[in-house]
């Protein structure tokens, strides 16, 4: 705690096709994750019990599909994410995206995967 943290010193991971992330701050009641999802991407649909989210763009425009309604997010502009809320985080563009994926508490653990395809 107290140090400064980024892209450069954080633990990474890489999911989905080629799309990578950050765990900036990784506590017991509180996850920051920069992600980045290169063009034409998209997770896998879920929700989450107990989590929170907060999806932050950096750069880029994100599509996030929340119980069925596309919402184009932009840089500097973010979308709140309600527990039990399903939801994916599509990158439609041609070029990648980078947000912030704020969750509280942590999502990992907390994910049920949709069976179900939005429209």
């Amino acid at each position: 705690m107290g140090e400064p943290v980024s892209v450069a010193n954080a633990e990474h991971y890489t999911w989905g096709e080629g799309c990578d992330g950050w765990h900036l701050v990784r506590g017991a009641g509180l996850s920051v994750i920069e992600e980045r999802m290169p063009a034409g991407t998209r997770e896998q649909r879920h929700g989450h019990t107990r989590a929170r989210q907060f999806f932050y763009v950096i750069e880029g425009e994100l599509t996030m599909e929340v119980e069925g309604r596309n919402h184009s997010v932009g840089a500097r502009q973010g979308i709140e994410i309600a527990p039990g809320e399903r939801h994916t985080a599509i990158n439609a563009s041609s070029a990648e995206v980078r947000f912030l994926v704020i969750s509280s508490p942590p999502a990992q653990g907390d994910r049920v995967v949709s069976e179900e395809t939005a429209s």
